[in-house]
C-alpha cells in the first residue's frame, strides 16, 4: 500500500489564532510541533494497516513547517513550492492506493474555524459546479484525476462534515469548533490517539467507496473581497470577468481548472 498525505496547520487541535499559524511568531512554534505530532499519528496509522511507502506534502504557507527529524523512516517528504497546479497535493500520482489530509480547515466564509480560508485572503467564495468549494475540495478532486481515493481527514468539525458532503465514506477525526474567534478543541494528546486509530481503520477497508465521480465539464468562479484581484486574473486565457469581484471558466478536465486557480488565486 502506497499512501499520500496533505499536511495543513489551521485544523490542528488548539490553534486559535493566525499568530498560530505564522513563521516568525513566537507562538509558531508550539503548534508547528503540533502540526507535526499529527502528522506522524497519521503515518504511524497508514504503517499499521500495512503502508509500505508514505509520501507527505507539507502544505501549509511556506510549505516548510514539518519538523522532520520527527518524520519516520518510511516516509518521504516535499516540501515548498514546485508551482505546479497540483499545488498542496503536489507528489500525488497514479501509483497511490489512498490520500489522506491533517490539520485541515473550512473555507472561506465559515464560522467553524476562525482561520476558515480557502487558498489565500483574497478569496471570498471559490465555486466549482455552482458548488462554494473548500481547498479540501480542490485537492480531493485533484487525487481523483489520478484514481486516488480520498480516504481519511483531521480538522474542524465544519470541515469534517464538508468532506462527507463530497466523500461519504471518508473517515474523519474532528480536532476542533470554531465559536467566532474562540475555539473548543480536544487536547493535542488525544488528537494524535484519535488520528493514528482513525487512520489504520479507514485504510483498512474498502477505499473505492471514497473516490468521488469527477464530472464531465467543470465550471470554476471565483469571487474576491477586492476588484483589482478579478482585474488581474482576468486576463488568463479563457478567462471570463462578467462582474467586478468575479471571474469565471469553463474547462471539460478539471487539471485546466487546477491550473487556472493556480495563476488566478
Amino acid at each position: 500500500m502506497k499512501v499520500f498525505i496533505s499536511a495543513d496547520i489551521e485544523g490542528t487541535a488548539g490553534i486559535t489564532n493566525w499568530d498560530e499559524a505564522k513563521k516568525g511568531h513566537p507562538e509558531y512554534a508550539e503548534f508547528r510541533e503540533y502540526m507535526t505530532d499529527e502528522l506522524v499519528a497519521a503515518c504511524e496509522g497508514a504503517r499499521a494497516a500495512g503502508a509500505s511507502e508514505v509520501v507527505v506534502k507539507d502544505a501549509h504557507s511556506t510549505a516548510r513547517n514539518l519538523i522532520l527529524s520527527r518524520l519516520p523512516d518510511y516516509v518521504r517528504i516535499v516540501r515548498g513550492w514546485s508551482g505546479h497546479p497540483d499545488s498542496m497535493m503536489f507528489g500525488i500520482d497514479e501509483s497511490f492506493d489512498a490520500a489522506l489530509y491533517t490539520g485541515y480547515h473550512n473555507k472561506a466564509g465559515t464560522d467553524t474555524n476562525p482561520l476558515a480560508h480557502t487558498m489565500t485572503g483574497t478569496v471570498s467564495r471559490l465555486l466549482i459546479n455552482g458548488e462554494v468549494a473548500s481547498e479540501y475540495t480542490l485537492n480531493a478532486l485533484c487525487a481523483a484525476r489520478y484514481g486516488v481515493p480520498s480516504v481519511f481527514l483531521a480538522g474542524d468539525a465544519g470541515m469534517c462534515e464538508e468532506a462527507k458532503a463530497l466523500v461519504p465514506a471518508i473517515a474523519t477525526v474532528a480536532t476542533s469548533q470554531g465559536f467566532g474567534p474562540a475555539t473548543s478543541s480536544l487536547s493535542p494528546q488525544a488528537a494524535v490517539k484519535a488520528i493514528r486509530e482513525g487512520v489504520e481503520a479507514a485504510l483498512s477497508r474498502d477505499l473505492s467507496k471514497c473516490l468521488p465521480k469527477l464530472a464531465e465539464s467543470f465550471e470554476l468562479v471565483v469571487e474576491y473581497t477586492n476588484p483589482v484581484e478579478a482585474y488581474r486574473g482576468s486576463w488568463y486565457p479563457g478567462m471570463e470577468h462578467p462582474a467586478p469581484r468575479t471571474l469565471r471558466f469553463g474547462a471539460t478536465n478539471f487539471f485546466d481548472i487546477q491550473r487556472a486557480i493556480r495563476f488566478v488565486v
